[in-house]
């Protein structure tokens, strides 16, 4: 594998799609499903099939994609994971914290990650072999070494507990923290903590495609991404931090 040659295929994709989605936004709206914690779009079904179309053309490697699921039956070791639009309901709802997020993985491993916040037009990216960049130039995490003086950016996955005593537990962990925000995409939360913007994100039950992009990015810029419990379904649980700060 060339990883920069793979790399450049993701980057394309990813702006292909992320363009698709900004310019045609006022008629990629209409809701295809529908549930009390969760919505698709048919953004989300014309950005994956975007990107899909690039990545089977120009690279060999099989797809496991959030709206259609697997390429082929059984995965290889390589595989790329796509999130054609992370944070769908913030699109829907003209918030600008949306992006299409791309990773090539080794079993569970990231190889490489391309994020694409196409709504200001910066395009995250990160390797194995190399540094993290926002728009070619190189970026690095925070040095912040306290939760008392950091910020936790976190979230509430589809299947999330809301129960009196789960909330409670949030709620205990918040109060160690600076501040605390949820932004609705778990893929622009990676990226805040790559770029400095923020120093850990966590969240428990999401997805292998919200997070996987952004883990290779972190990884890129300095940190350490953690993605454990992995179940069947490619829901996981998502710890990425500055390195310093390890909660």
């Amino acid at each position: 594998m060339n990883i920069e040659d793979e790399l450049k295929i993701a980057k394309i994709a990813a702006v292909k799609a992320g363009t698709l989605l900004l310019n045609k936004k006022n008629t990629l709206k209409k809701t295809i499903f529908s549930s009390s914690k969760d919505i698709k779009l048919e953004a989300d079904v014309y950005a994956e099939k975007a990107i899909k179309d690039i990545l089977l053309s120009m690279s060999r490697y099989p797809i496991l994609a959030e709206e259609s699921g697997k390429s082929q039956d059984n995965l290889d070791d390589i595989y790329w994971v796509v999130d054609p639009l992370d944070g769908t309901a913030n699109y829907l709802r003209g918030l600008p914290l949306c992006c299409v997020s791309i990773a090539l993985m080794n079993k569970m491993n990231p190889l490489l990650g391309v994020i694409y916040d196409f709504n200001y037009n910066d395009l995250y990216e990160g390797h194995i072999n190399g540094g993290a960049k926002l728009n070619n130039n190189l970026i690095t995490v925070s040095d912040i070494a306290s939760p008392s003086n950091g910020v936790l950016v976190t979230g509430l996955p589809n299947n999330t507990d809301y129960s009196d005593k789960a909330l409670l537990r949030m709620v205990k962990d918040f109060q160690k923290w600076r501040k605390v925000r949820m932004i609705g995409s778990a893929a622009m939360a990676s990226c805040y903590i790559a770029s400095a913007k923020a120093d850990v994100y966590k969240e428990f039950g999401t997805y292998l495609w919200d997070i996987a992009a952004g883990a290779a990015i972190v990884n890129a810029a300095g940190g350490k991404a953690k993605i454990t419990n992995h179940k069947d379904n490619f829901q996981v649980d998502a710890h990425f931090s500055n390195s310093k700060i390890l909660d």
